[in-house]
């Protein structure tokens, strides 16, 4: 899969060039007269890596509250203000199992008043709607519409809203965040996310790594004042502050800058999300050790996976083992590109035995091309003005507010192809339903964009064997047709589909689809 421009300007980052080369650095939002916080200056390794308080699911509902906070992301790094899902940075996890019903309550305690930058021109957004809402949506759930966190089904501070997932899918990690119109990607970048762990017998089979040995790793980037507080960028435009993407110095795990964390000489499970507004995440580890994948967004592939280096892109979760045996007394560390993100400082011995790493995890049949019953073709695009800014980014050339044009039917499958005609990868994301990646194929895009026609230049590209497995996002890279092939499971009623960079999907590269009966 060819290397993206985000990728590439993500590893710059992370080397310091755009530090060393002031042409590359962002505009920075004019919102204190303090100077923006050096964050690569800031002493490594000095905060232990937050662990989240587990809340699981015993029948009963379980009450979640937004609220803003003030939490140190680092040491010399004064209190920042963020907004949480709960008391602390790391919003609480939550447990289920598989087919235990679980019930939310959502609670906005939430300010009247934003901190961060709105852009009142993107739809939705207008000074016609409260400055501050919320709408949950519990990404990778299989639930009913009412309950999946519909853009538009938000509710103010001083509300709350019920929501019902029957948790009727397989063992997997997901997660929760904002999704309000217009402002979810100022939402999820105060800090509105958590994750969620569904249980089944297939995995208490394999006896995995758990307990102390089972590390939830949620990573993302921000960039701070020297007080602490966050900075968002902005256009310059003040009628119009949108940004097209958005990529910070300050990267964060468990919502602390460059943590570490005491592992003993054994396996240990890592369930890793990428929460991040616009970044993508290379992991690998600094001293060039394999670790093995062995599930992706909806759960267990069919067997480990080997890997040296991973790429995940907005909202994929990944399921690592990585065994620190061979490393007593030592350190190592999960990176990005070439920066070290967590340093990992081995003890002398363990205190228990770790099991093998299985070789079969889960069976996983693979549906057919012959079962769908149409193929739907999905257009990305990047409208940009006469020096070469984005302006609008859109799906099939439609806007969020037109007219539904995709109503698949319930219990049927459907091939989606994406067809990238932009500069970026996007990660394609479906509510609802889970799906499997059929491949990628290059494509002549200035002959779709004269002529309207496919053009294939060259062979089509099996997926690579990490992604296998169920998905519920695509990584689409430019000049690729990128094809899945879905099964709508469920329910009936109103979902949608969008790019994941958030920056993307709200000014407007989001659509509404309608599973009908």
């Amino acid at each position: 899969m060819p290397s993206t421009r985000r990728i590439f300007l993500e590893q710059a980052a992370s080397m310091a060039i755009a530090q060393a080369m002031p042409g590359m650095k962002r505009l920075q939002a004019p919102q204190s007269a303090l100077t923006p916080l050096r964050t690569l200056a800031l002493a490594p390794f000095v905060d232990a890596l937050p662990l989240p308080e587990i809340v699981r699911n015993t029948g009963l509902p379980v009450t979640l509250t937004m609220r803003e906070i003030r939490a140190k992301v680092h040491r010399d790094v004064p209190a920042t203000r963020m907004w949480s899902y709960g008391p602390a940075a790391m919003a609480p996890l939550v447990e289920t199992r598989a087919r235990q019903p679980l019930t939310i309550r959502w609670v906005n305690n939430l300010p009247a008043k934003h901190f961060l930058p709105i852009d009142y021109s993107l739809h939705g957004s207008g000074h016609d709607v409260p400055e501050v809402r919320a709408a949950v949506h519990l990404h990778g759930a299989k639930t009913a519409s009412k309950d999946d966190g519909y853009p538009e089904d938000w509710f103010v501070p001083g509300q709350s809203r019920t929501c019902h997932y029957p948790m009727d899918q397989e063992a997997t990690a997901l997660w929760f965040h904002d999704h309000a119109m217009g402002i979810n990607r100022l939402n999820t970048y105060a800090g509105l996310f958590g994750m969620l762990l569904v249980r089944d017998e297939v995995e208490d089979a394999l006896q995995l790594p758990s307990g102390a040995y089972e590390v939830p790793l949620i990573l993302y980037d921000r960039d701070f004042l020297a007080d602490g507080e966050l900075l968002y960028d902005v256009s310059g435009d003040p009628a119009k502050p949108w940004i097209p993407e958005f990529s910070a110095d300050g990267i964060l795990v468990n919502g602390k800058i460059r943590p570490y964390l005491e592992v003993e000489p054994r396996i240990y499970r890592f369930r890793v999300v990428n929460v991040a507004n616009s970044r993508f995440f290379q992991l690998s580890l600094s001293d060039g050790q394999a670790f093995w994948q062995i599930g992706c967004d909806q759960g267990l592939l069919a067997a480990p996976v080997a890997q040296h280096s991973v790429v995940l892109g907005c909202a994929e979760r990944a399921d690592l083992l990585v065994d620190f045996s061979g490393l007593a007394g030592k350190t190592t560390h999960l990176r990005t590109g070439a920066f070290d993100i967590v340093q990992f400082r081995v003890k002398g011995q363990a205190a228990v035995a770790h099991k093998p790493v299985p070789r079969v995890l889960r069976s996983i049949a693979r549906t057919p091309e012959s079962e769908a019953v149409t193929t739907r073709t999905i257009t990305l695009h990047d409208y940009k003005d006469d020096v070469d800014r984005s302006m609008v980014m859109l799906l099939n050339r439609k806007h969020w507010h037109e007219p539904t044009t995709e109503f698949p039917k319930l219990h049927t499958a459907e091939i989606w192809e994406f067809v990238n005609l932009t500069d970026d990868t996007h990660p394609m994301h479906l509510h609802l339903v889970r799906f499997q990646i059929l491949d990628r194929r290059p494509f002549d895009t200035t002959a779709y964009l004269m002529e309207k026609t496919l053009r294939f230049t060259g062979q089509a590209e099996a997926p690579a064997a990490h992604e296998m497995g169920w998905k519920d996002v695509v990584q689409c890279p430019p000049g690729l047709v990128t094809r899945i092939i879905v099964r709508f499971e469920g329910y009936a009623g109103r979902y949608l589909y969008h790019c994941h960079i958030l920056e993307h999907e709200a000014n407007d590269m989001m659509r509404p689809f309608e599973v009908v009966v």
